[in-house]
């Protein structure tokens, strides 16, 4: 009935229009049809029929008290959805190499399954840039990265924005300085340094550890990163120390002095253009119960499910 409905001439505004009051929270003010037509690039009649459609449908009840606005009274969320094509959320994150990041995926759809609303997936991507560009150009709903890649990628862009916050070492535990001559305890001129271009932590960290030294940088592929060390490939790199712990690795590191823990926080980011899917997702995630399960997988008490 409702996809019959989408079909009609007035479809393309009760989607708009639904997309938009997924956004709201039950008692928020919400703007006027006006407001509501400027916004959607409408004409007002269309979406004053909209609106009484979505009315009368039971997808949202709207309270006017006069002049001071028309208030969200409830919402159906299923409804609301459906009227607006949504029928299920696609974020990229980085590849489960290890368990912070299994017990991250873990939560976030065990998390999801809890509330029992759009079904959510995960898909994996190397390189956090590459990630939050695949939300720009809206071939996923949102991506997990690092605080410092968020804000590094905002800052560019501006074209994304935090929507959730996991707290410090819910993405990785640090980063660490990898040598492959056991003697060494800093970068020297004349290294060759592994360097991953698609990832914005390790490019900045891999900066900071050899500022003022003459190195030769050579490109790697994170998930090589550990034999081009222990190879002799390269001399020196930036790692997480996950990689190494989970998988018992010996290989010398030490830690990196000054280290900024906005590397270790995992956000989540979506489009400030689709606000209505940050509001989703702040409804269907609940950050307790993404750490707590987290938690319990690195600690091998449960077995990763994602």
């Amino acid at each position: 009935m409702i996809k019959e409905e989408l079909l009609s001439k007035n479809g393309t505004a009760t989607m708009k229009l639904s997309r938009e009051l997924l956004s709201y929270s039950i008692g928020d003010r919400i703007p006027t049809i006006t407001e509501f037509s400027s916004q959607i690039s409408l004409a007002r009649g269309t979406i004053q029929n909209a609106m009484r459609n979505l009315i009368n449908s039971g997808a949202v009840a709207i309270e006017s008290k006069g002049h001071m606005g028309s208030y969200l009274l409830r919402k159906n969320n299923t409804l609301l959805l459906e009227f607006a094509g949504i029928t299920y959320l696609v974020g990229a994150m980085p590849l489960p190499y290890s368990k912070r990041y299994e017990g991250l995926a873990s939560g976030i759809i065990i998390s999801s399954e809890n509330k029992n609303n759009t079904p959510l997936n995960l898909a994996y991507m190397r390189g956090a840039k590459n990630r939050m560009s695949m939300v720009d150009y809206g071939r996923y709903d949102f991506a997990i990265v690092s605080r410092f890649a968020a804000e590094k990628y905002i800052r560019e862009k501006g074209t994304l924005e935090i929507t959730i916050s996991f707290g410090r070492e819910s993405y990785t535990g640090k980063h660490v300085l990898m040598f492959h001559d056991s003697r060494k305890d800093s970068i020297v001129n004349g290294m060759k340094v592994g360097i991953d271009e698609d990832s914005y932590d390790q490019i900045e960290l891999t900066r900071i550890v050899c500022k003022d030294r003459k190195v030769e940088y050579v490109p790697i592929e994170y998930s090589r990163t550990i034999e081009c060390v222990q190879n002799g490939d390269i001399d020196a790199t930036v790692m997480n120390v996950d990689e190494v712990t989970d998988k018992k690795v010996p290989i010398h590191y030490v830690d990196i002095k000054g280290y900024d823990y906005n590397n270790t926080e995992a956000v989540i980011v979506s489009s400030l253009e689709h606000k209505e899917i940050g509001s989703l997702l702040r409804e269907q995630i609940d950050i307790e119960t993404v750490l707590s399960v987290q938690k319990l997988i690195l600690e091998d008490k449960i077995i990763p499910r994602y």
